[in-house]
């Protein structure tokens, strides 16, 4: 093994998955992605309790799982699940990939918080959700965001050296939508209609900031956020207020709400990123071999 180059990555979930996929077709490990992706998989299960363990203490089955003596073999940890009754729950920890035809190898570290831990300095390269770089860094302004093209030109250089590189085609979107009732009748519900509402929209506190990004201040002028009660279910929540903003993939579970969907505001992916003040000619081969034009993604930034 040669120099190797460290990369945040998320510990679990739709986001690991979609970084897992994109190493195993770009650096041709399917079946270490595929181990890594079962396991957490199956895990999952257990702590949603749709399936019964074999064994049921949780550190057996984390020994049975890590092998620690190999770095190429992935290792996992045990961390409190956010759910009610905080269950413990195993998750990724790291792996090492050595890569062929260059001296350098990759070691994939789970964090909680991949784009905070570039923030940090802590990697020069990781993989996170679009979402909290808007709801960490972006310029708030008048004007609308609706590329992801214009994110790194909204980071002010003071704040961080992060930036990002390319999404990872795991789309899903934030929506606008609404009852029958405040919906503006024949007219698109859309950015326009927001233009001249007034009153409450339902969102998760957690999106505020990327909401008043993605839609713009001005746009804001007159709108009142409201914020689904602990443990409520937020497209029941939206139905509720009558107008909010979530995500979505097909919709059909705000459709069972009775509410219509508008328009898609901002595509919400898995993102590679950098750390410009960390960049070296290993970390640039490594990010050369991730990136590339056969992602089919929302979110590619312009050179």
């Amino acid at each position: 093994m040669g120099e190797t180059i460290p990369i945040a990555v998320p510990r679990k979930g739709r986001p690991l998955e979609s970084v897992l996929d994109r190493i195993a077709r770009r650096l041709n490990v399917t079946d270490l992605a595929d181990e890594i992706a079962s396991t957490l998989r199956h895990e999952k299960a257990l702590t949603k309790g749709s399936v019964e363990p074999d064994e049921e203490n949780i550190y057996h089955r984390l020994a049975e799982y890590s092998t620690t003596d190999d770095p190429t073999k992935p290792e996992y940890t045990v961390l409190r699940d956010d759910r009610a009754g905080k269950p413990r729950r195993i998750v990724f920890d790291s792996v090492t990939i050595p890569l062929e035809g260059v001296d350098t190898d990759i070691q994939l570290v789970g964090r909680e918080e991949p784009f905070r831990a570039l923030r940090t300095h802590e990697f020069a390269m990781g993989f996170d959700s679009a979402d909290l770089v808007l709801e960490e860094v972006v310029e708030l302004r008048s004007e609308p965001l609706d590329r992801i093209a214009d994110v790194n030109a909204r980071i002010n250089p003071t704040d961080t050296d992060v930036r990002v590189v390319t999404g990872l085609g795991d789309t899903v979107y934030h929506t606008l939508m609404a009852t029958p009732e405040v919906a503006p009748g024949t007219e698109p519900l859309d950015r326009a209609f927001l233009e001249s509402y007034e009153g409450p929209l339902c969102i998760e506190p957690r999106y505020e900031r990327l909401v008043q990004a993605v839609l713009g201040t001005q746009t804001l002028d007159g709108v009142e956020f409201r914020y689904p009660e602990d443990g409520r279910e937020e497209e029941a929540a939206i139905a509720e207020t009558g107008l909010g903003v979530y995500l979505t993939v097909t919709g059909s579970t705000a459709r069972d709400h009775g509410l219509l969907l508008g328009e898609q505001l901002f595509p919400s992916e898995t993102v590679l990123l950098e750390n410009e003040s960390e960049l070296s000619e290993p970390v640039a081969t490594v990010r050369s071999l991730l990136d590339g034009d056969d992602l089919e993604t929302q979110l590619t930034v312009d050179g």
